[in-house]
């Protein structure tokens, strides 16, 4: 396979952003040292989809890769295995026999066979690996390095993390090596995103306000969780997503009260409202949003109440958000105005207003960094807010009393003169929510609490 058949190669950069990424990572390490990056080794689920970190600084969707990115030489080089002569690519992804077309698709400077890094390794003297743990489809880093603590202090299990015994295995074959931490480098470079980075994602978003408000039409009494998830599923799938970006949070009732909630098999009650928080991986990247709505399409009044109450504080965060300034100082603000509508607010509990001022203690309000990860590794607040930045605004309010968990979120980017919210595309006021409720949706779904005739045509 000589030429580049566009079927094994990923279509949302050019392999000029990438290069371009790789150039401004050797200007940070520095002109002696190389980088090692380590790829996915194998397909998990339907399709293979690449480490986040690798796919940043390569663009290649290949299992078993492994990229050096050499400073003297201002050069990258791809290391990958032997290609199955026997089974298509499109079983075992490509190999060193594809040389050409890999090169000319993805713009590395070179193609060798993975047996030989240890003898390139051997004239490296110092070596910067990521030795975070990998983002993965539907994992954090954050989520994996508390699987890989879990599973290292289990006592029937004990192994390391795929990172560092990998990091173990590139001391072990090559002790020589000055061993260097690229993962804060690597964080900051991501912290701001390019104009193709954000064009993705402003599709992310449009994709996850869109599933948000179908899931709003298609609600009713007797449904079960999972089908307003498969209404978002089918939405990511035909608008070009992968899947999705995360595990989707469909909590009815007192099941949002567990913040990452995902079982999404309880049957929606009348009565009860319903949280929801989903996004799809669209070109490796995603969004987040959040809304809650009444089971039956109307709000009860202290249901309105609550989610009122934080749909204003959100609009306040939104408000004040801009270049320039440090995301504690807006939080303060915030609290600050919030504060005053507190204290106007005539709550019909004593917990609901002492939810209410709990909520204005928080510092997190302005919750996490979004991009290649849902909760994405490329910290924000350590430095004045500037035009690339995207962030979630997710202010949250705890009612343990009544296993509640009120909140509200969208995914903005910080630009020249104000934010632009990615997901704003769905309702957020109540009034809005309960009008596109009684919209008709495209997506009918079957009602699991009826007893199934076989014999029933399938229009009825």
């Amino acid at each position: 396979m000589k030429q580049a058949d566009e079927r094994f190669f990923q279509k949302f950069f050019p392999p000029q952003e990438f290069a371009a990424r790789r150039q401004r990572l050797l200007d940070e390490v520095g002109p002696t040292a190389h980088v090692l990056l380590r790829g996915r080794s194998e397909k998990v689920g339907p399709r293979f989809l690449q480490s986040k970190v690798f796919f940043y600084f390569s663009g290649i969707e290949i299992p078993g890769a492994l990229l050096m990115i050499s400073g003297p030489e201002r050069k990258t080089t791809l290391y990958l295995p032997h290609r199955d002569p026997e089974r298509h690519p499109e079983e075992t992804g490509l190999g060193v026999e594809d040389a050409a077309a890999i090169k000319a698709a993805t713009g590395v400077d070179d193609v060798c066979d993975r047996t030989v890094l240890a003898e390139h390794l051997a004239a490296v003297r110092t070596l910067y690996v990521q030795d975070a743990e990998d983002e993965l489809p539907c994992q954090t880093r954050f989520e994996a390095a508390a699987a890989a603590q879990r599973r290292a202090t289990d006592p029937w299990d004990g192994r390391p993390s795929d990172t560092q015994y990998f990091i173990s295995l590139v001391k072990s074959r090559c002790a020589h090596l000055e061993i260097k931490s690229l993962t804060p480098i690597v964080s900051e470079m991501r912290r701001v995103k390019s104009p193709r980075e954000i064009e993705i994602m402003r599709r992310a978003g449009y994709l996850s306000a869109l599933a948000t408000t179908e899931a709003m039409r298609v609600t009713k009494v007797g449904l079960v969780e999972r089908q307003l998830a498969a209404v978002a599923s089918y939405i990511y799938y035909t608008h070009g997503a992968t899947g999705e970006g995360y595990p989707q949070i469909i909590a009815a009732g007192n099941n949002m009260q567990f913040g990452h909630y995902s079982r999404n098999d309880a049957r929606l009650v009348d009565g009860d409202i319903v949280l929801m928080d989903t996004a799809p991986d669209y070109g490796y990247y995603t969004s987040d949003i959040g809304r809650i709505w009444p089971v039956n399409g109307t709000y009860a009044p202290w249901q309105r109440e609550l989610y009122g109450y934080i749909t204003t504080y959100h609009k306040t965060l939104l408000r004040l958000l801009k270049p320039g300034v440090m995301a504690e100082d807006v939080v303060r603000e915030a609290s600050a105005i919030m504060a005053g509508v507190v204290k106007k607010t005539d709550f019909s509990k004593a917990i609901y207003r002492q939810a209410a001022e709990r909520v204005l203690q928080s510092k997190n309000p302005l919750s996490h960094p979004v991009g290649l990860a849902v909760h994405d590794g490329s910290p924000y607040k350590h430095k004045p807010l500037e035009p690339g930045v995207v962030l979630s605004v997710d202010p949250m309010m705890t009612i343990p009393e009544e296993e509640l968990y009120i909140r509200c979120e969208d995914t903005v980017l910080i630009t020249a003169d104000g934010i632009e919210n990615f997901t704003g595309a769905a309702p957020l006021e109540p009034d809005e929510i309960e009008a596109t409720m009684k919209e008709a949706s495209r997506f009918p779904l079957y009602d699991t609490a009826r007893e199934w005739d076989p014999g029933r045509r399938m229009h009825e």
